[in-house]
């Protein structure tokens, strides 16, 4: 997934015009997009959504954002949107593997009571919301056979805090958030899933969410959450394979290949070890789940 658009769940209008936008996943949010009292309706709309959606030949992924296990409200919103089998599920202000073991048993529920594939509805925490979840990370791997990818939070995170910003006055994020990235990109390498970066805000600034996206994907996510779809071509651009940078990966694979006993082979100047193949084997597979 190069990009992730948040929708509100109460909104038909944004959802059809999420669906045009060419997003690779539509985020149906219940959660901060959502009044207290509108989300009875939010989770009508979506399951609405989900079932007109669902049935389509080519679509985006359909992931539900539902509210935090410690609101009591994570169950109705299960309730209301299995129904019509969403791809995932969102759960924001996670706090380690427990809670994703949490959410998959509630699942796995719901699924066999509505005749939906067992195993089929994947789960994506939003990992660092809170100061406890970020003690946390390291407690995804081997959490749950349905762990699909781990992102990171920044907004949800800064109010846990009581910090004034997340922000430095040139636009890059302090330390503790700087932190909170980096710690969810080695947890999802740990739990062997992408890792997604968190959401640009200023839907405005687009040198800015280029730049940020670029930085991404340089340092290992895979793809970028979007609150705008004049974000989405931006991320889908830059997290999408060249045809150059495909070209030298199959070139890095085929001359290993062709030499299954040398541990180090030289192309273009440059000496090869494991590492490059595995990072070009990485390449080539995200290339080739795209072009499905």
């Amino acid at each position: 997934m190069r990009s992730l658009l948040f929708v509100p769940g109460d909104s038909p209008k944004k959802q059809q015009k999420g669906l045009d936008c060419g997003a690779d996943a539509l985020i149906l949010d219940l959660e901060d997009s959502v009044a207290l009292d509108a989300k009875p309706h939010a989770r009508t709309i979506t399951l609405e959504f989900l079932k007109a959606v669902g049935a389509q030949a080519k679509r985006p992924l359909l992931i539900v954002r539902i509210n935090a296990l410690s609101t009591g409200l994570t169950e109705a919103d299960l309730d209301a949107v299995m129904p019509g089998a969403p791809d995932a599920i969102m759960l924001p202000k996670a706090e380690g593997g427990v809670d994703a073991g949490h959410l998959a048993a509630k699942i796995a529920v719901r699924e066999a009571e509505g005749n939906l594939p067992d195993g089929g509805t994947r789960i994506i925490p939003i990992a660092t919301e809170t100061g406890r979840g970020i003690f946390g990370l390291s407690s995804y791997a081997g959490a749950t056979h349905r762990l699909a990818a781990l992102t990171w939070g920044a907004e949800d995170l800064s109010a846990d805090l009581g910090a004034e910003t997340n922000r430095l006055t040139d636009g890059s994020y302090a330390d503790p958030y700087r932190l909170a990235r980096s710690l969810t990109l080695f947890a999802a390498a740990a739990a062997q899933v992408d890792a997604i970066d968190t959401v640009f805000t200023n839907f405005r600034d687009d040198e800015g969410f280029r730049a940020e996206c670029v930085a991404a994907r340089r340092d290992g996510f895979t793809g970028k959450m979007a609150i705008h779809p004049a974000q989405v071509p931006i991320a889908n651009a830059v997290f999408a394979p060249s045809p150059a940078e495909l070209a030298k990966a199959e070139a890095i694979i085929a001359l290993f290949a062709a030499n299954p006993g040398m541990g180090v082979i030289g192309l273009d100047g440059e000496m090869l070890d494991r590492p490059h193949l595995v990072r070009a084997q990485r390449l080539k597979a995200r290339a080739e789940k795209l072009a499905e």
